[in-house]
């Protein structure tokens, strides 16, 4: 089967190690360096010259390192200087690398005016930061972070050559105090993973990939288990029951949930799994909760507490359920996909050893935690970027992870990863995850009914309907993206079978 999303240049994300052992191959094919700095500079200059008369208007000034960011950064100059823009260079640097050398004196020679004296940070110009780019290991000198910081002080505008000097392009995370705050990154060839990080978006702004034409199926060797992400264009047709198939053919689902303290958390998470419109939904919840719930679901079959697991296709089982307690002897040998998610993450937690009983499962299990609740699973974990944390938290126990956030992730077993390119703040709001464990578990049933074979990646699909559910709402308004509305914008995913089309397991590029 072929991977989903496609594997292509629109949704591999890269390492700095990728990206710079994939340029080694390029030049080890005959490619000459100075060939693919002028690819990737005209390139970016093209993008930017959209925006021509904003230019001549307000004039450039380029940030300009020692290395081959500085290098791109002066042929961005060049080709702006040619078309009319006002610009100027800026080198903190006694020495660069020749080639960089070269352009500089090149655009010495053309007449671009060189500043002597460090740049005015409230200066009305665009700035465009190429001081370093990709593969970034150490802090900022402390001069550059103290006039970085007067810049986004003073409200200047700085975009990124291949992402902001100071922010490691791995993690996403600064490497010292600051990094160039901007409120534009260009990402060269490929996306660079740190830059969809939920650290590095104060950072990066608005993120723009400049495309190099690069011979991706020449160079599958060096793009071997890397990340996949997934715009709201992405989505993909779900599983399609059997056509003779009654209720129970389209998948059965049991939801347990809800408290006195968190009485909503069930209603959301019954809301979710009924909008991907499998066809048997009961539901375990205390009282007073069980006895209305008819009037709000009727659909909903009430499950005596203790009920047996059996003849299910997955069961839900967390949301809203409040602290203490234990979770169910049974669902341990439940051959059914388990949800875990909320209180049934932290029950796990309390109960210690959360990989060991992971492991344990007859069944696969998908874990929802946000960063608070994957601390609490996999404490020594937490240092590490999300990517590579889900990763190793999904290998150690043998669970699907789904870790929230501002860009949510799923991490399988084996090394494929999955990760949201778009979502909103203002989607993010109490009750929602309670729909997306809903929605997941829905979704996992309709697929092991469809066909228990099937290695679907269906919980990645789960969150991107769900954050693509969001920000449809809050395209008519900051207001419009509540649980329930998501719940009901999430009915409207498309109804097709998964088939083929579905991503294979560790296959990256075909």
């Amino acid at each position: 089967m072929q991977p989903w999303p496609a594997a292509d240049a629109d949704h591999l994300l890269v390492t700095a190690a990728a990206m710079q052992s994939l340029e080694e191959a390029l030049f080890a094919s005959g490619l000459p360096v100075a060939a693919l700095m002028e690819k990737a500079a005209l390139a970016l200059a093209r993008r930017m010259l959209r925006q021509a008369d904003d230019l001549r208007r307000r004039g450039v000034l380029v940030l300009v390192g020692p290395g081959h960011n500085g290098g791109d950064g002066l042929v961005v100059a060049r080709e702006l200087a040619l078309a009319g823009v006002p610009v100027r260079v800026w080198s903190p640097f006694d020495s660069h690398r020749p080639l960089t050398a070269d352009h500089l004196a090149h655009l010495t020679w053309l007449g671009v005016p060189r500043l002597e004296v460090d740049p005015d940070p409230a200066d009305g110009s665009l700035w465009v930061d190429a001081l370093f780019g990709l593969g970034q290991r150490r802090p900022l000198p402390s001069v550059l972070e103290r006039l970085l910081q007067r810049r986004a002080a003073a409200g200047g505008e700085v975009w990124s050559v291949d992402g902001p000097s100071g922010l490691c392009s791995d993690s996403g995370r600064p490497l010292g105090e600051v990094a160039a705050c901007c409120s534009r990154s260009f990402s060269i060839g490929l996306w660079k993973q740190g830059f969809w990080q939920d650290a590095a978006l104060p950072w990066v702004g608005a993120l723009e990939r400049i495309d190099l034409g690069l011979p991706l199926a020449r160079l599958a060797p060096h793009l071997a288990g890397l990340v996949l992400g997934l715009g709201p264009a992405d989505d993909q047709p779900g599983p399609l029951p059997a056509a003779a198939a009654a209720k129970h053919g389209r998948g059965r689902l049991r939801v347990i949930a809800g408290s006195q303290a968190y009485p909503g958390a069930a209603r959301l998470a019954l809301e979710g799994a009924s909008a991907t419109g499998l066809g048997w939904l009961e539901a375990q919840l205390p009282e007073p909760q069980a006895s209305q719930l008819w009037q709000a679901m009727p659909h909903v079959v009430l499950a005596p507490q203790g009920a047996a697991l059996d003849r299910l296709d997955a069961v839900v089982l967390g949301p809203g359920l409040g602290p203490g307690g234990a979770l169910p002897d049974d669902v341990v040998d439940l051959p059914a996909t388990l949800v875990l998610d909320a209180d049934g993450l932290n029950r796990l937690a309390a109960a210690g050893e959360a990989s060991t009983w992971l492991r344990r499962r007859r069944g696969p299990t998908w874990i929802t935690p946000h960063p608070a609740e994957f601390a609490r699973l996999f404490p020594d974990l937490t240092t590490l970027p999300p990517l590579e944390a889900a990763a190793a938290a999904a290998d150690r126990s043998g669970a699907w992870v789904l870790l929230k956030g501002a860009r949510s992730l799923v991490a399988a077993p084996g090394g494929q990863r999955w990760q949201l390119a778009q979502a909103s703040p203002w989607a993010a709001r109490a009750g929602l995850g309670d729909v997306l464990a809903g929605y997941a578990g829905g979704l996992a049933a309709l697929g092991r009914a469809a066909d228990p074979a099937v290695t679907a990646p269906l919980l990645p699909l789960a969150m991107l309907r769900h954050a693509m559910a969001g920000l449809r709402l809050v395209a008519q308004g900051q207001g419009c993206a509540d649980p329930l509305a998501v719940a009901r914008q999430l009915r409207r995913a498309p109804l097709a079978p998964c088939g083929s089309s579905c991503a294979s397991e560790g296959e990256v590029l075909p």
